[in-house]
């Protein structure tokens, strides 16, 4: 079909219009007059590949990345990265409009990233190689050796790749290392995934590695295994080998790496999150947190994670209860916060911790995942209530959502502030910072 694409909407994708259905194509810009594939049909909208761009917006540019629009990794290369800011802005604003009835006239503080080496941490699959791809049918074949790379988008086929330009340098060139070395045969076939992180210094000069290989069932030979690792990544500081189906793991080295932001040293263990954009993740903790020498006596930390605000929370406040589900991230929290006798922490899930909280706190941080927040965890807030409330959300519909039920609660909006924490890609990162008036 031809379709002309009306504008760009969250999940990477151009709106179009044909024959009454909504037709939703992939690397596209406003304007574009395409050749789409439809890929899946339902009654009113149609999943669509882009066969041909008829006619190109001026704004379009080459992509930077050869593996562009067959790796399912990022969406926007095709756009400058100045025009990306602009649209992930419109977006937010839509978004809002939208889905929470919110119409955001005021400015979007806007926290731009270098476009490039931006990333900390990454995935890569370990699967048979595949052939070339088929936008039509998103398949291809398997030519039967191992390659490593990334799922392409909506796909469980492989995409080898040999680079990825927006990883920081050492997950660079741990992944060259990789690929040379799953190509010569150097790991087992029952290796599915590797999950890398890192930290690097400013001047580039030192670097921490920790690793997480996945495999379908242990292999046997497990210390020549670790020594293949070793040799491909000579500066890897962690190494995890885990074999989920079979509830199986071993660990050389610590278990985590020291990460240093803003002063401050955080561990972060294996299965553990931590902000993956190296450059803005400072920025966005002194954002989150009140830079005031005396914010307050108390303030909750929910989603807290290894404790990315919970630490410099600390400075600011004479209390601080960070809760955490995740066991692995609780643990990092705690030896975080060793020392720090402002900090209590609270291993369980937050909702559950605010069912029986009774104590008004003057700041509330939730940093939620995609999903949002419950409504009973919503009316738990709105009923303590607490005179500030910052919501720092990665998925800008459940932001929408929530932000409606506390804004009916008789909170007001502040401010929003949109962090680019994946350039080149359509992911949104927003902090709302809410008050009682």
């Amino acid at each position: 079909m031809e379709v002309t694409i009306e504008k760009l909407i969250y999940g990477g994708d151009g709106l179009a219009r044909d024959d009454g259905s909504t037709v939703f194509v992939p690397y596209v810009l406003p304007a574009e007059r395409v050749e789409a594939q439809p890929v899946e049909r339902k009654k009113n909208f149609v999943h669509a590949g882009l066969a041909k761009v008829l006619s190109p917006s001026p704004e379009r540019i080459p992509a930077r990345c050869p593996f562009f629009s067959g790796c399912g990794g990022c969406h926007y290369q095709h756009i400058p990265y100045e025009r990306q800011l602009v649209y992930k802005t419109e977006i937010l604003r839509e978004t809002l409009r939208r889905i929470g009835k919110i119409d955001w006239t005021r400015d979007i503080g806007i926290h731009a990233s270098p476009e490039w080496g931006y990333r900390n941490r990454a995935q890569w699959k370990i699967r048979a190689a595949g052939r070339e791809f088929d936008p039509g049918t998103r398949r291809d074949g398997a030519t039967g050796s191992l390659g490593i790379g990334y799922f392409r988008s909506n796909s469980n086929s492989l995409c080898a790749v040999d680079r990825c330009d927006i990883l920081a340098p050492p997950l660079y060139s741990a992944l060259q290392s990789l690929q040379e070395s799953v190509a010569a045969g150097k790991f087992p076939a029952s290796l599915r995934e590797i999950e890398a992180f890192a930290w690097t210094s400013d001047d580039g000069a030192d670097s921490r590695l920790s690793l997480t290989a996945n495999f379908s069932s242990f292999p046997a030979r497990l210390d020549d295994l670790k020594l293949s690792f070793r040799a491909a990544l000579p500066r890897l500081s962690s190494l995890v080998l885990y074999d989920e189906r079979g509830d199986r793991m071993e660990l050389e080295g610590p278990g985590f790496i020291e990460y240093e932001l803003n002063g401050t040293v955080y561990r972060v263990g294996h299965f553990s999150f931590f902000q993956v954009n190296r450059f803005l993740a400072a920025e966005l903790a002194r954002t989150v947190v009140p830079q005031e020498p005396s914010a307050g006596k108390l303030a909750l930390d929910l989603y807290a994670g290894v404790g990315l605000f919970s630490l410099p929370l600390a400075n600011h406040f004479e209390r601080v209860v960070a809760v955490e589900s995740n066991p692995a991230a609780a643990r990092d929290l705690e030896m975080n916060a060793r020392g720090a006798r402002a900090i209590q922490v609270r291993s369980q899930e937050s909702e559950s911790f605010l069912a029986r909280y009774k104590e008004k706190p003057d700041l509330v941080i939730t940093d939620p995942p995609r999903a949002g927040m419950s409504p009973a965890l919503l009316a738990r807030l709105a009923k303590i209530s607490p005179r500030r409330l910052t919501y720092v959300s990665c998925e800008p519909p459940t932001l929408a959502r929530d932000l409606a039920v506390l804004l009916r609660a008789g909170y007001a909006l502040k401010s929003l502030e949109l962090f680019d924490l994946f350039p080149q890609t359509f992911h949104i990162e927003t902090v709302a910072q809410l008050e009682r008036p």
